[in-house]
């Protein structure tokens, strides 16, 4: 029998010092949101935060707002936010654009940081969009630039060398949740002179994050996600204060000049991290993502951190316990230390199996082609809830292996003349009586 009784996490829910914050959440009802990592839900105050910027700001000031409601100072505000979150200064974060954009900016100033190498470094695995960047760049470049890709389990000794500009990885693998040691991957960079991006869309948030003590040079990260900045969020970039100075924008945008109204004929840097900014900011968007990101700055990651991590460990326990015998294979590190907040497991019916959850209130997501994703948002999450979430998908696995034993019966009580067993009736799949 587990030790995560319903009474066990009866009793955690009672004494967390987490739990007011699920009320600042906009939370379907009968739905348990195992998704946080691709969309955070709808924290109650945006669509109010949003009304006030469309009616009384743009409706009624018009173009006044930029100076009358603070709209020219929205980027750095939030940045202050997460800026808390990340472990970093204000001045060494932006807001703008998206992820992959912001990605390009700093693999580009990257190369211009180390003029005389010739190398981006990443892993194989790493989020295909992150690779899809950089093998842009080095073709812009035509060839210029070698991007070198470290196979699963290679040692980083082996490709990372004096010519190596950068290495760029996932702070938590999109995958399996592999979680990097940023202070140790840090060291090993910087032994050969290189430079560290980290990307941290599914850490930023939900994991206790200290850049600047892990001596991190670049990072990008998401505000879709655990920021809950709403879908199609602004993203974030961080470049460490030493590198400042001398860094240079690739994108050299309007918002980014030194002056941005003088429209002078030529460029000039704004000082410091203002010159990332390309264009003229969203606002409507970056006032989602402030009332997110600011929720989540308010609460201790620490605590967060911990919270997730029970909430993980509950879920597998008794899914070990559940949902054996029905061909799903963690994929994850099944060390919590060694992991994000999330947790995979492999199904050769990942699709339909996740649609049948989905059905039953349980809210994960597939990646292709047989990848169950399952993330634990500790602000919104209850620990009750992660045992609710097993069980329903426990009655969706047992209703499918039903399914699939009367059509096999039947199949061999008709014969080679009767139905054939279809793939999409198999356990967990819609269909079939």
């Amino acid at each position: 029998m587990s030790r995560w009784t319903a009474e066990e996490l009866g009793a955690l829910d009672a004494a967390d010092p987490l739990a007011a914050f699920r009320d600042r959440f906009v939370l379907p009802e009968g739905v348990v949101h195992l998704a946080a990592n691709s969309l955070g839900p709808l924290p109650k105050a945006t669509p109010g935060a949003l009304a006030r910027r469309v009616e009384a700001e743009w409706g009624h000031d018009l173009v006044a707002s930029w100076s009358r409601h603070g709209w020219s100072e929205l980027p750095a505000r939030v940045a202050a936010a997460i800026a808390r979150i990340v472990g970093a200064e204000p001045h060494e974060v932006r807001v703008a654009d998206s992820t992959s954009v912001d990605l390009l900016e700093l693999l580009a100033a990257s190369l211009d940081l180390r003029p005389d190498r010739s190398a981006l470094l990443s892993e194989r695995s790493n989020v295909p969009t992150d690779l899809y960047v950089a093998q842009g760049l080095v073709e812009l470049l035509r060839g210029e630039v070698e991007l070198r890709l470290l196979e699963e389990d290679e040692p980083l000794a082996e490709k990372l060398d004096e010519r190596v500009a950068c290495l760029f990885v996932s702070h938590v693998d999109y995958r399996t949740g592999r979680l990097h040691d940023l202070r140790a991957l840090a060291a090993a960079v910087h032994e050969v002179g290189a430079l560290l991006l980290v990307d941290l869309a599914h850490s930023a948030g939900v994991l206790p994050i200290d850049l600047r003590a892990a001596n991190v040079d670049l990072a990008v990260g998401c505000g879709s996600k655990y920021l809950c900045g709403g879908p199609g969020a602004p993203a974030f970039l961080f470049v460490a204060e030493r590198h400042l100075e001398a860094i240079r924008a690739p994108l050299t945008g309007w918002m980014g000049h030194a002056d941005p109204f003088a429209f002078e004929p030529d460029y000039r840097p704004a000082p410091g991290i203002g010159r990332f900014l390309v264009g003229t900011p969203s606002i409507l968007a970056l006032e989602a993502l402030r009332v997110g990101a600011e929720l989540v700055a308010e609460a201790d990651l620490e605590l967060s951190r911990a919270k997730a991590t029970t909430l993980a460990e509950a879920f597998l326990a008794r899914a070990e316990e559940r949902l054996a015998g029905f061909g799903l294979e963690l994929v994850s590190p099944r060390d919590a230390r060694a992991r994000g907040a999330h947790v995979v497991f492999r199904h050769p019916e990942a699709g339909p199996l996740m649609r049948d959850f989905a059905e039953r209130g349980v809210i994960g997501e597939v990646r292709r082609p047989d990848l169950l994703r399952f993330a634990f948002a500790p602000l919104h999450l209850r620990y009750r809830d992660v045992l609710e979430a097993v069980e329903r998908m426990a009655a969706v696995l047992r209703e499918g292996a039903q399914r699939s034993r009367r059509l096999t019966l039947c199949a061999e009580v008709t014969g080679a003349d009767g139905p054939a067993l279809r793939g999409d009736l198999l356990p967990g799949a819609k269909g079939g009586g």
